[in-house]
């Protein structure tokens, strides 16, 4: 689960070493199906706790990581970015004094950032249990899907108490806008913008893992 975690945060591994931090998924999409995809990991809320453990060499037995690899990983995984097929604008942003990264990229098709996922984890920079087949969307039947994906509860009960404190505080938005105006959703813990071309999901990570709040989606536009 640890290994999971790691994944999940998108090879920021210094957010293993606090409970506080926020990840932001972000897609808007036009009404040909293109659009822009951006993730943003935010640990500011920790960034004086993370400052002093960043001059460790470990911490409860786990290797602190330090700022060259911390920027090799991103780097590795933005070169993957770039060499995806239908995926464009790649950029790239580290503030090591707020802890902020932030991942951005324009795509042709949705699928074409399950398809750059897909070559994270053939690359083991992402691993085998990390879900790749996020999204997907029929332009002719009008509809856009935000696909299910594992909770992870099992190994998250095997966790000992110590380590399920990262969940603790840990949240997760994900922001999804379209040119096109939303007829309907079948899940209600999205909150629709007022004026319909927008719908938010926020909640505690371990929200998620526990199974109060599913992820899935499916939006049907006018």
């Amino acid at each position: 689960m640890k290994l999971f975690l790691k994944q999940l945060v998108l090879l920021f591994p210094l957010l293993l070493l606090t409970s506080c931090f926020d990840i932001l998924d972000k897609v808007n999409v036009k009404a040909d199906g293109s659009g822009e995809y951006t993730i943003i990991l935010n640990a500011s809320k920790s960034k004086t706790r993370l400052a002093s453990i960043s001059k460790m060499e470990t911490i409860n037995g786990k290797k602190v990581p330090q700022k060259p690899e911390i920027e090799s990983k991103i780097n590795e995984a933005a070169k993957i970015f770039r060499v995806t097929p239908g995926i464009s604008n790649v950029k790239t942003s580290l503030d090591f004094e707020n802890y902020i990264i932030k991942l951005s990229c324009n795509f042709k098709k949705i699928e074409n950032i399950n398809a750059g996922l897909e070559q994270l984890k053939a690359k083991n920079i992402l691993g085998k249990m990390i879900p790749t087949q996020i999204y997907s969307q029929n332009i002719e039947n009008k509809s856009f899907t935000r696909n299910k994906v594992n909770t992870f509860k099992t190994d998250y009960d095997k966790m000992s108490t110590a380590d399920k404190e990262i969940f603790n505080n840990a949240r997760y938005t994900s922001v999804l806008q379209f040119e096109n105006t939303i007829k309907s959703q079948t899940n209600s813990s999205y909150l629709l913008s007022p004026n319909k071309k927008a719908v938010k999901l926020d909640a505690n990570v371990l929200d998620f893992i526990l199974q109060k709040k599913q992820i899935q989606n499916n939006i049907l536009f006018q």
